[in-house]
């Protein structure tokens, strides 16, 4: 089947001189797709010197962004996604892509402790992969990791629901694993990247947060509203057990607490149908 490879890229021509001439090394048939997200060096330049395809973007709309716009592009049946600054081994794709041929839609490479950027961020993964693995009732790995290979068929059913900014591999898994559609991991080592990162700690320590409310709602919106609706109940009932017993009265706040407990157990359950049709396939 035809390979394509996409390589979400910006201002990463350092580490395109390293990466391009090993990919094409280790895959000289393949397709090989540079998505610049409005790089402001040379990215897109040393990405045709080497005779790839480049699809460029006027201005920087995030890696998500770049990782849809070269899915698009792409031509091939089975997609290869990794990272254009170095840190990912082209020699690992092989094991990846022999993990397709027994059964499997998606092959996600999982980095160990050391392959986390700085203690921080590992931390922050090993929590987004517990909170995955509970929602799913799979383990997993690395949620987080841009290094993967698919099938472009099944991908592309998702490709309207991934993020323009960093977040697209955890929406990519966890809308696999929501259509039962067979994930594996692949354990990869990670080198360091070449150049600077684009994430900001202040402003994507927030935005982390977030994702981790999107994989909950995105899956299962009914694992995380059911729990809160509960805590708004049990917290109303041992308010109301608290007044009735020195006031002998029902007090608003319990009303209050009850009230929310339902609405916030009505809007999970919409939320729980909206997901469903989100990911209902037509015939």
């Amino acid at each position: 089947m035809k390979i394509s490879v996409i390589l979400p890229a910006k201002n990463e021509a350092e580490g395109l001189r390293k990466t391009l001439p090993a990919l094409r090394a280790q895959l000289p048939t393949a397709e090989i797709i540079v998505s610049d997200d409005g790089s402001t060096d040379a990215t897109a330049q040393i990405a045709a010197e080497h005779g790839v395809r480049v699809v460029s973007a006027p201005y920087s709309m995030g890696n998500g962004a770049a990782i849809k716009r070269g899915a698009r592009a792409a031509t091939g049946e089975i997609l290869v996604f990794m990272d254009a600054d170095g840190q990912h081994d082209p020699a690992c794709i092989p094991a990846l892509l022999s993990k397709l041929d027994e059964g499997y839609d998606m092959v996600v490479g999982a980095r160990d402790w050391a392959g986390q950027a700085g203690a921080h961020r590992g931390v922050a993964n090993a929590f987004y992969n517990w909170l995955a693995s509970r929602m799913t009732g799979f383990q997993v790995k690395d949620l987080t990791s841009g290094f993967r290979v698919a099938r472009a068929d099944k991908f592309m059913e998702f490709i309207h629901l991934l993020p323009n900014g960093f977040s697209y591999p955890t929406t990519c898994t966890m809308a696999f694993f929501r259509s039962a559609y067979p994930v594996v991991y692949e354990p990869i080592p990670v080198a360091k990247r070449i150049g600077k990162s684009h994430i900001r700690p202040m402003r994507d320590g927030v935005r982390f947060l977030l994702i981790i409310f999107r994989i909950a709602t995105l899956y299962s919106p009914l694992k995380l509203f059911v729990p809160v609706a509960t805590a708004f109940f049990l917290t109303g009932l041992g308010y109301y057990a608290y007044t009735y017993f020195t006031m002998h009265r029902f007090t608003n706040m319990s009303l209050l607490l009850f009230s929310a407990a339902v609405i916030v157990f009505l809007v999970g359950l919409v939320s729980e149908q909206i997901t469903a049709l989100t990911y209902r396939r037509d015939a």
